[in-house]
């Protein structure tokens, strides 16, 4: 009787002993979860050029004949990714070399994935005097409840069709050698 008397007081220790600290881990404020990077709170964002969350930039799309869509991706991102609508397509490396093509009277929104080369380029264009309003990511659009446009690639050119026609008149003019 005695060790069973034993033993249920040693059970009823270890049960209040883990109810006990069980209590007290859900009592204990957790540990603050890291927030994640927003284009608010992007400490790798650097540039001058202001960063567009999704209502902003649907503000500015609500005055089309105002605004210019840069797009400054590859056409690989494009594709993959997709895009808005409307825009004037410039890769980052050749902007500078279209200058001309960029309208001066229209407000001015740079575009890539993750708006960081869509603000490098706003500040090169403002610093050339072009109005640019603000920069934007269209993955950051995108997981702010925006929806974008798929963009399919091309047709692949058809060289075998175009090549073959080619041949035929070469052949055609080849003399013919068979009997008289």
């Amino acid at each position: 009787m005695r060790a069973s008397t034993l033993f249920l007081g040693l059970a009823l220790g270890v049960a209040f002993f883990v109810a006990g600290a069980d209590a007290q881990q859900a009592t204990a404020p957790a540990a603050p979860a890291a927030a994640p990077v927003t284009p608010q709170n992007d400490p790798a964002y650097t540039y001058k050029t202001l960063r567009l969350n999704r209502a902003a930039f649907d503000a500015l799309l609500a005055k089309p004949e105002d605004l210019l869509v840069l797009d400054i991706r590859r056409p690989d991102e494009l594709t993959k990714v997709g895009g808005f609508p409307v825009y004037l397509s410039i890769q980052t490396k050749e902007v500078q070399k279209y200058l001309s093509y960029i309208p001066r009277d229209r407000l001015i929104v740079t575009v890539s994935n993750r708006a960081h080369r869509a603000g490098a380029v706003g500040d090169i264009l403002a610093g050339l005097g072009f109005h640019v309003v603000g920069a934007i990511g269209v993955l950051d659009y995108q997981d702010e409840g925006g929806t974008l446009t798929k963009i399919a690639p091309p047709a692949p050119a058809a060289t075998a069709a175009v090549a073959a026609p080619a041949a035929a008149p070469a052949a055609a003019a080849a003399p013919n050698s068979g009997a008289k």
